[in-house]
């Protein structure tokens, strides 16, 4: 623990942070091999084994209560995944991650029970228009619908992750709800990675799992026990700027000036929302993309 200590928690949150979206960059080349279904199959499912491996899923303590809202989730999980890997192969991954973040940017406001607080998802509505740029006559729609797709699965997501963190704590239950996720994609997964699998591509499959998402779980969990969760979600708000920072480094995706103030926008936008409330914060989103 003295080692923990030494680092400052939004340390341990801007890694998770860094994790998730390198995790997402470095999935570009795994969704040109298998497919972005088969990508998110193989992701989860290897990220499914290694919870099962490093947690005892909590067996005896489930209630009858409780298995909607578990397959729920991982269920929204897997679609969640589907989706923001779908996304990636239509639009940059700032944009893509700029557009999914409306969900929790919505639920923050509407559990806000503020009314200014609903302009703050316009706000972000804004930046992702200056992110797309449809006055260009070039947005590409498909990927739009699939980060919005993710968008709606991270929002429910979080509601549904806070009724299970109220009944199991730790990373117990994400060896409940990440198999289902994989069992999730694997309905449209398996096809499209079919005759495609080998040593090296189950080998990248196991290290991105690792990245996304293992080891931002554990990093959210040490970042949490000494941080609120209304400042965790206030430093969430940056994910986009990171996103569209590893897409420029590691994909070579280099935004227009109207692209980088919208982004600004976004993270405006969400860090606003997350000033209110203990619970209003997208915490519990190791398990995303």
């Amino acid at each position: 623990m003295t080692g923990t200590r030494a680092v400052p928690p939004w340390g341990f949150a801007v890694t998770a942070m860094l994790s998730v979206q390198l995790g997402s960059a470095l999935s570009v080349g795994l969704i040109g091999e298998v497919g972005a279904a088969g990508t998110a199959w193989l992701r989860l499912s290897m990220g499914a084994l290694i919870f099962l491996i490093i947690a005892r899923p909590p067996l005896s303590r489930i209630r009858r209560t409780d298995v909607p809202v578990l397959l729920g989730l991982g269920v929204t999980t897997g679609v969640m995944t589907v989706g923001f890997l779908a996304a990636l192969e239509h639009i940059p991954l700032g944009t893509a991650v700029a557009i999914e973040f409306l969900g929790p940017l919505t639920v923050a406001a509407l559990r806000s029970h503020s009314l200014p607080a609903l302009a703050w998802p316009g706000l972000a509505l804004c930046g992702v228009v200056l992110l797309t740029e449809p006055w260009h006559g070039e947005v590409n729609l498909e990927g739009v619908l699939y980060a919005g797709l993710a968008a709606v699965g991270w929002g429910v997501y979080i509601m549904l992750t806070q009724r299970i963190g109220d009944r199991f704590t730790g990373i117990s239950s994400l060896s409940l709800t990440i198999p289902v996720a994989a069992a999730t994609a694997a309905v449209v997964g398996i096809p499209q990675a079919a005759g495609h699998l080998t040593l090296p591509i189950l080998g990248a499959a196991a290290g991105l799992a690792v990245l996304l998402p293992v080891l931002p779980f554990a990093l959210e969990m040490l970042a949490l026990r000494r941080m609120t969760t209304a400042a965790f979600g206030t430093l969430m708000a940056l994910e986009p700027a990171l996103g569209l920072l590893l897409g420029l480094v590691i994909l070579h995706q280099r935004p227009s000036p109207l692209q980088v103030v919208g982004i600004l926008l976004v993270v405006l936008a969400g860090a606003a929302a997350q000033r209110r409330g203990s619970r209003t914060a997208p915490v519990g989103t190791a398990a995303r993309n």
